[in-house]
Order: C-alpha cells, then structure tokens, then sequence
C-alpha cells in the first residue's frame, strides 16, 4: 500500500483544497491529512481560524479522498510523521516548492500546483 501525506489549516474549505485532497490520493492507495490545531496556527503561524481545529478535522474526515485526519502542533512533527505513518510520498502545493525537500530521504516530495482562482486569504479580502 502507497501512503500519501499532506498538510494543512484547512480553514473556509474550499474548492482548491478539495482539488489537491483528489490529487494528493491518486498518488497513492492511502492520504494522511495533517490539519493545524489552533493553538499552533495561533502561537507559531499568528493566524486565528474561522472554525476550531475540531471542526476543520471534521469537515476534512468528511472528504471521500481522506484516510486519516491528525494533528499539526508543531512544524517539527513532519520527519517523525513521515517515519510513523510509513509515508511514501509528501504532497503540498506548489507555493512551499523547495521548501520540504529536506524530507526526500524518507520519502518522495511532490508539489502540485494550486487551483490558482481560490484561496482562504482571497474568500477573507473578498468577504471583508
């Protein structure tokens, strides 16, 4: 079995993120979601979300694409992540491209591109 990880805040779901959960798993037989607690988006990322982490982990375990939800706490996490879940392949969009290649000894690091009319910081500057 091929395990696929990805990470992310998942906060306003939208479209795009749905786009890179169908991408991510068709790279492999089982996606990993990663989703930021709000103590870490808070406290390292200075980002309040709109919905608790309890609620985004929902929403993503919700998606058909999705496996397993956990928790983000620290950006550290992600080696120990790969080695304990037995990753494959790490997926996130292309805007971090380079900047996890650091993880290419543990597994293969892919950056696919972002649906590029959609993003939780456009919805935000629209709403406002």
């Amino acid at each position: 079995m091929k395990r696929v990880i990805t990470y992310g805040t998942f906060d306003l779901l939208h479209y795009g993120h749905i786009n890179l959960l169908k991408r991510a798993k068709k790279l492999g037989d089982y996606l990993v979601v990663v989703v930021s607690t709000d103590e870490f988006n808070w406290n390292e990322k200075n980002k309040k979300c709109y919905f608790t982490y309890e609620e985004r982990k929902a929403m993503v375990e919700a998606i058909r694409y999705v496996d397993l939800v956990i928790p983000e706490t620290c950006w550290d996490q992600k080696r120990q992540d790969v080695v304990n879940y037995k990753i494959d392949t790490f997926v996130m969009g292309d805007d971090w491209k380079g900047k996890f290649d650091f993880l290419s000894d543990l597994c293969e690091v892919v950056y696919l591109p972002r649906t590029p009319e959609i993003s939780t910081t456009k919805i935000k500057a629209d709403l406002k």
